[in-house]
């Protein structure tokens, strides 16, 4: 057992490097999956080189280099291999190695049986839910894409989108659409112009290829990439039966490159047609409109009431003049029927009262009182004995008079009328002549 190691009994590189190598050997063996970046392979041994698709790992690998010719042609730089061997630590260059004894090429249909459970996987967790999918801008101010430097499907979708709308912008990110590297540039691309506020849209764009051309769209660190994106992400990857899964996780789906550049704006000849219909009809609506209130206006003005506003007032005001004639002339009626009415109770008032009496020839005898009091009415020849003075009222005025003897009953109080016989001897009476005196 060798002493542990210290700043003052440090061990040398030998020791450390054979303490590493045995706890390497100590190891087992391993299955491992990755891309071949590199193949030499020489006279005896071949030296590989193998790369995680997903990241930015490799491995060496150390194989007998007929194992790799005995491959067939499927042990090449690109291919997708598992491979099984034990890690070996080589002391003099101090480097890890995997010693390979097998090297199996990854077929079709174990990739696409990998795809579809890592499709089933990226679905139970919601990332290709139809809610999450997000509408891209009508016209986007500018366009992010993501492609193959001077690709066809860089020239595809710049083309069509620039002949439908010329004054289109595109910020272009070149990257590797395949291989080793492909999965981290795309994923830092995405991040680029997910990160300018400029970029609306962005598009991922790569031509046609095989299921292993395409391997990196459907990698599970893209799809999940593609789903953080703030802004929305078109995939126009490969031909119309390709389908990657970063098809199912973009918010739009395009069959081919050429589809999303005429997918992401719209066409400027088409747009002004459209505008130029919709500012007809917007002309034609308006002048409806107008003609129909015009008419409308017209029909309010010609009625009466618009077209005389006066005349219900010349109608109100005459009512009230006819109707004050006829209480005028009904109050003149009334106060004619109450003139005649009061003429005729005047008439019977004075045929009852004593002046019309004294006008057919009557007379009041009244006895003279004190002054200021009126003098009493002579009602019987007792009242009136000789030498009683009295005051004789007629019609026309009055005349004192003195009593000078009695006789029989008379009229009481009232002289008779000429030509009225007497009821019987009365008393005998003086007159005097002197009117004033007989006030």
């Amino acid at each position: 057992m060798s002493t542990p190691a210290s700043e003052e009994n440090p061990w040398p590189v030998r020791t450390v490097a054979r303490k590493i190598a045995e706890w390497v050997d100590r190891l087992g063996s391993v299955w491992v999956e990755g891309q071949l970046a590199q193949v030499n392979a020489r006279s005896s041994t071949a030296f590989l080189t193998l790369r995680d698709p997903a990241a930015d790992v490799s491995l060496q690998l150390i194989a007998p280099a007929t194992l790799v010719r005995e491959s067939g042609g499927a042990v090449t730089e690109g291919s997708r291999v598992i491979v099984h061997g034990k890690p070996s630590f080589y002391l003099g260059r101090g480097t890890l190695s995997l010693r390979v004894d097998r090297i199996r090429a990854v077929g079709l249909g174990e990739l696409l049986a990998r795809i579809e459970r890592l499709r089933r996987l990226l679905a139970a967790e919601g990332l290709f839910a139809p809610e999450l999918k997000r509408r891209p801008p009508l016209l986007p101010h500018t366009i992010g894409l993501v492609t193959g430097r001077d690709s066809a499907a860089e020239h595809d979708v710049v083309t069509n989108a620039t002949l439908r709308w010329p004054a289109v912008r595109f910020r272009i990110e070149n990257v590797a659409v395949q291989g080793g590297l492909a999965v981290e540039q795309i994923v830092g691309a995405l991040q680029v112009l997910d990160r300018d506020p400029d970029v609306e849209v962005i598009v991922l764009a790569r031509g046609g290829g095989s299921v292993e051309d395409l391997l990196p769209f459907s990698d599970e660190t893209l799809c999940r990439a593609v789903a953080a994106c703030r802004t929305p992400v078109v995939s126009a990857i490969g031909h119309e039966p390709d389908t990657p899964l970063v098809d199912h996780v973009a918010d739009v789906r395009c069959s081919t490159p050429t589809e999303a550049g005429r997918s992401l704006v719209p066409d400027l000849a088409e747009e002004t047609a459209r505008i130029s219909g919709l500012r007809d009809r917007a002309r034609r609506a308006l002048h409806g409109w107008v003609d129909r209130e015009q008419r409308r206006l017209i029909d309010l003005r010609s009625r009466p009431v618009l077209a005389d506003p006066l005349r219900l007032v010349t109608t109100r005001a005459d009512e009230v003049a006819d109707a004050r004639a006829g209480a005028h002339r009904a109050m003149l009626r009334r106060l004619d029927r109450s003139a005649s009415e009061l003429g005729h109770l005047t008439a019977r008032l004075t045929a009852l009262g004593p002046s019309a009496t004294l006008a057919r020839g009557y007379a009041i005898v009244q006895i003279p009182g004190a002054d200021g009091v009126v003098p009493p009415l002579l009602r019987s020849v007792a009242d009136a004995p000789a030498g009683t003075a009295l005051r004789i009222r007629v019609a026309d005025g009055a005349v004192a008079a003195t009593v000078t003897g009695t006789g029989g009953t008379g009229r009481s109080g009232t002289a008779a009328a000429p030509g009225d016989p007497a009821e019987g001897p009365g008393p005998e009476v003086h007159v005097d002549t002197d009117p004033e005196e007989a006030r």
